[in-house]
């Protein structure tokens, strides 16, 4: 089962992705994206790990993201990775073209060809005003562009709003 959640700010993507993960049954490994750039983040992601149960095992990787998919993905275990933003963010920032094409591609390439319960949480920025930045324009589109090959790829693909889930794709979570 491939699955993305997508959903704004503060919109309830990630708990809801959490909740899926602990109804899989299966052992979870959380892959978290973010790096502590600042005290503000630091904040968000020591929120995020009260949040998570201490038997799921947590992996830190900004970047190579389907290496630590390859390597974890298993007919047992139930992968989640938050969020795919902020590794596109992380992409971004490292100003090299060359691992921005070639992790974007190894991602979009590997993820049908994964076994287990992978579970894909990612800011949905295409509902706003176009930034007036060079940056923020093209990070908001490769954001629409990866959103699109990860939803074609997913079996279920969700968006939450105020924390109600809209379901877009696939069967609904029993």
């Amino acid at each position: 089962m491939k699955e993305l959640i997508l959903g704004g700010v503060r919109s309830g993507k990630s708990r809801l992705a959490e909740r899926h993960a602990l109804e899989s049954g299966l052992a979870v490994t959380y892959v978290a994206t973010a790096t502590s750039a600042d005290e503000e983040m630091q904040a968000r992601i020591a929120e995020h790990r009260q949040r998570r149960p201490p038997t799921w095992t947590l992996i830190e990787e900004p970047l190579a993201l389907a290496l630590v998919l390859r390597e974890r993905a298993a007919p047992d275990c139930c992968l989640l990775v938050d969020c795919l933003t902020l590794w596109l963010t992380n992409l971004l920032c490292a100003n090299d073209d060359n691992v921005f094409a070639t992790e974007r591609s190894a991602l979009v390439e590997l993820l049908p060809q994964l076994p287990g319960h992978i579970i894909l949480v990612s800011n949905e920025t295409g509902m706003c005003i176009v930034p007036l930045g060079a940056l923020s324009r093209r990070f908001c589109d490769e954001a629409g562009w990866l959103h699109q090959d990860i939803a074609q790829r997913s079996d279920r693909v969700i968006l939450t709003v105020a924390g109600l889930p809209h379901l877009l794709k696939g069967k609904p979570t029993t």
